[in-house]
């Protein structure tokens, strides 16, 4: 259950991306107080982390109830992955986080928690593919502890995007731009390796390949 944990928390990590916040979370609160900047800070996080929870509890029953196989997910799921890295590696907006409209409508909103941090960034299609993957085999009732151990890890995560957003303006300071995209270059190479795991267990499973 330790080597589970350690795994998805790895995972996870690398898709929410907590040190892509660093230059978002600055760039939506310039200008804004302290109070401010805190009160986003832990409403986005507090949202994105019943986001997420739902879709432990309920995302293996909605994809049985479409007739969706674990399996077949992971594949999909490897390949939305492999596009989160590619974006992560070529600094390139693949369309898995924001959209250019919803980028400029983030610009105008004064509550920038539940939209866009919470979601899609912090709970986007990436984040919340990987809970279908890691939580759709796991039974809350049958296998309690690793649901457990499994979504600590996932709070985990969020409390760093909330330490994170929090020292958004330091981090910001000591990173530089040019610090934040090598940082998430490197990740994104690991993501990406990670997702043509996905796939070729997905595969793997699905042609019973041995």
């Amino acid at each position: 259950m330790i080597e589970s944990f350690l795994k998805f928390f790895v995972v996870f990590f690398l898709v929410v991306e907590p040190i892509s916040l660093v230059p978002v979370f600055a760039s939506l609160t310039e200008g804004a107080n302290a109070a401010y900047r805190k009160r986003m800070a832990i409403k986005s996080v507090f949202v994105a982390g019943l986001i997420i929870l739902g879709f432990a509890l309920s995302g293996a029953a909605f994809l049985a109830a479409m007739g969706i196989s674990i399996d077949s997910f992971r594949i999909f799921g490897g390949l939305l992955l492999f596009l989160v890295a590619l974006e992560m590696v070529f600094a390139r907006e693949s369309g898995t986080r924001t959209s250019t409209d919803e980028q400029a409508e983030s610009r105008r909103r004064a509550d920038i928690a539940v939209f866009p941090l919470a979601f899609p960034f912090m709970s986007g299609p990436g984040a919340l593919t990987t809970i279908l993957l890691w939580f759709g085999p796991v039974s809350v009732m049958a296998q309690p502890a690793l649901f457990g151990l499994l979504l600590a890890a996932a709070i985990l995560v969020l409390l760093i995007c909330l330490i994170v957003m929090l020292g958004a303006g330091p981090l910001m300071r000591m990173l530089g731009a040019t610090g934040t995209n090598v940082a998430n270059r490197l990740l994104g190479v690991v993501l990406g390796a990670l997702a043509v795991q996905f796939i070729v267990d997905g595969i793997r499973a699905s042609f019973s390949i041995s």
